[in-house]
């Protein structure tokens, strides 16, 4: 192992995006002297296991689904073998290898030293580093960033056998595709991972507490894909929890019993070769000598920290998922350059950071969804139902009109507007491409846009999109 410098401007302690944006910044922008320790792979959750396999995942399932609707306009397409999932695995990980080895280069490019190892604080300014030779190092820093991310919440401890199971994180380990497979949670996770497998042919198991999921998005997304996950074909659980798994050793086959809230009686379902526990995710705050540094923590283990990414220590920061604020990728690298310009930059980015109102986000599900801004039941609770007007649309996208009413799927938008001059407080989509059309919705609504500002675009025909600047 190469000795590692003894002192440093800028001490990164997390080599998920926000960290290595913010490391960048600080040295290739403005020549501080950084450091990051990544003890895992570089870029973190998104890059290794979260959106960007997941994206590629889901992009393999949309090519299943446009084979399956390519008959509808006249082309007969024969699948010779099912879905090759180990060679695809075997692809995705190969782009994932490449992907890191791209923000290793990167931070050399930028000057920042890199350390592949454990960090621990000892105090504000010291930080023991591990490295994987077991050689320990301790570097003085000026400046520390808590950017650790946060870990899949591990499986309930109350459920008998639920260590047969794997987390979101061993999604990605999985290397053919299932016959049958179960997912427990409500969360984006369980619901995208739900829509991918039943698109590749598993019979596919979801299990929610309510009669909903994705419950933090307006009821009319809630209620959508909901719907739309049962025409598919995804069998919901709908308000029901598994109380126990139990393991064939001979087939290695799980078998799931769960309590049905309607009946009341115990239920179970057989034969399942892959259960996923996709129930939140766990801030990655213990272990690092945060309270021995002084760093506060709520009791929920999230570093606390305020809009400039300030902790209870001075010089000591926090960023991304680790302080559970907004916990999107892009949040976290627009956090860490908008803090790396005010620690290490000129006068002008003193009061840098990030502005955490209107974050659009997506959804990879099926079909895909997109959400800025207040809820219907925000909106109301905010201005009060006398002060909005909410515009909303429910049609077929012409992309099926080549296809069987069995085939088509929903497309629903909605607008909710605020105030005389009815500003959008609130944008919420469903239906095909909604992932790419959000981002230049959310430019206007973070811009301030009215409904007249949507009225006065002309619209593309013909297009899904041309709904939103139509509504009447």
């Amino acid at each position: 192992m190469a000795p590692i410098s003894k002192e440093t401007d800028y001490l990164v302690i997390g080599g998920g995006s926000g960290g290595l944006g913010s490391a960048r910044t600080a040295a290739g922008k403005f020549g501080a002297k950084a450091m990051i320790v990544e003890a895992s792979r570089l870029g973190g959750t998104c890059v290794n296991v979260g959106c960007v396999p997941k994206k590629v995942t889901f992009n393999a399932a949309a090519i299943a689904e446009t084979i399956h609707a390519a008959k509808a306009y006249g082309f007969s397409v024969q699948e010779t073998a099912p879905f090759d999932f180990k060679t695809f695995k075997h692809k995705r990980d190969a782009y994932i290898k490449r992907l890191n080895g791209i923000y290793e280069r990167n931070l050399g490019n930028d000057g920042v030293e890199y350390v592949h190892g454990w960090a621990k604080l000892l105090n504000r300014n010291e930080v023991e580093i591990t490295q994987d030779d077991g050689a320990k190092s301790v570097v003085r820093a000026k400046k520390i960033l808590i950017a650790t991310g946060g870990e899949p919440t591990h499986a309930p401890s109350g459920v008998e056998g639920a260590e047969h199971g794997t987390n979101s994180d061993g999604f990605f380990d999985i290397d053919r595709t299932p016959k049958k497979v179960a997912l427990v949670g409500a969360g984006y996770i369980a619901v995208e991972f739900a829509g991918m497998f039943n698109a590749l042919g598993a019979e596919t198991h979801l299990f929610i507490r309510h009669k909903t999921f994705l419950r933090n998005f307006d009821p009319m997304i809630q209620e959508g894909v909901t719907a739309e996950y049962e025409r598919l074909g995804v069998k919901l659980h709908k308000e029901s929890t598994p109380t126990k798994v139990e393991k064939d050793p001979s087939t290695g086959k799980l078998t799931i019993h769960y309590k049905d809230v309607e009946s009341g009686e115990g239920q179970e379902v057989e034969g399942i070769d892959n259960l996923i526990w996709a129930i939140g995710r766990t801030p990655m705050s213990h272990g690092i000598g945060l309270e021995e540094a002084g760093v506060k923590l709520d009791d929920r283990g999230y570093v606390v920290a305020d809009d400039y990414q300030n902790t209870s220590v001075d010089n000591i920061f926090a960023l991304g998922d680790v302080c559970g604020k907004v916990e999107l990728t892009p949040v976290a690298i627009a956090a860490g350059r908008r803090l790396a310009e005010r620690l290490f930059g000129p006068p002008e980015f003193n009061a840098a950071r990030v502005d955490y109102s209107n974050i659009p986000s997506v959804v990879f599900a099926h079909p895909e969804v997109g959400s800025i801004g207040l809820t219907e039941p925000q909106a109301v609770e905010k201005y009060g139902r006398d002060n909005l007007k909410v515009y909303s649309t429910s049609f077929t996208a012409m992309y099926y009109a080549m296809m069987d009413p069995e085939d088509k799927g929903p497309t629903k938008y909605k607008v909710i507007c605020a105030g005389p001059d009815e500003k959008v407080v609130g944008l919420h989509i469903m239906g095909l491409g909604s992932g790419e059309m959000l981002q230049g919705f959310g430019v206007a609504v973070k811009m301030g846009a009215t409904k007249k500002d949507l009225d006065s675009c002309i619209a593309i025909h013909p297009t899904s999109a041309e709904e939103l600047v139509t509504l009447k």
